[in-house]
């Protein structure tokens, strides 16, 4: 099976569903990140959802569990093959992920400086929330 995982492929999708130059941002899906947060083109990131979720896939299980992981832990994939060095790959996939509603923060940002790095913990979601729901 081919890896679909990949740093290229995070970069196009998440370059993909960003606003064009000179397009309506009207009304956008949120992300937040670590060092950023966008705003997502609505039709684009429900167009990428499934390719999303095939790329989340790749994380280690331990992202599924009720406690998340630690963002660090999301440079492996589940094989515990390094998938990138970047962390803003990182960031750009599970942006991607909060704005289909398949990733969810487990912690608010008021105790990242708390936790091991100063950075949050994911976790992937079984169910997804209703993309709808949150278009500003």
């Amino acid at each position: 099976m081919e890896k679909v995982l990949t740093k290229e492929r995070v970069e196009s999708i998440f370059m993909d569903c960003i606003f064009k130059s000179g397009e309506s941002v009207g009304s956008y899906v949120p992300a937040q990140g670590i060092h950023s947060s966008v705003g997502f083109h609505p039709r684009r990131i429900i167009e990428y959802q499934n390719e999303i979720i095939e790329m989340l896939d790749e994380l280690p299980d331990k992202f599924r569990e009720i406690e998340g992981a630690p963002f660090k832990d999301a440079y492996y994939d589940k094989n515990g093959k390094q998938w990138t060095c970047i962390g803003t790959m990182m960031e750009q996939l599970f942006q991607l992920g909060l704005a289909i509603g398949k990733v969810s923060f487990q912690n608010s940002r008021e105790v990242w400086p708390l936790l091991p790095g100063g950075l949050p913990r994911y976790r992937i979601l079984d169910e997804l929330i209703l993309v709808e729901h949150q278009v500003v």
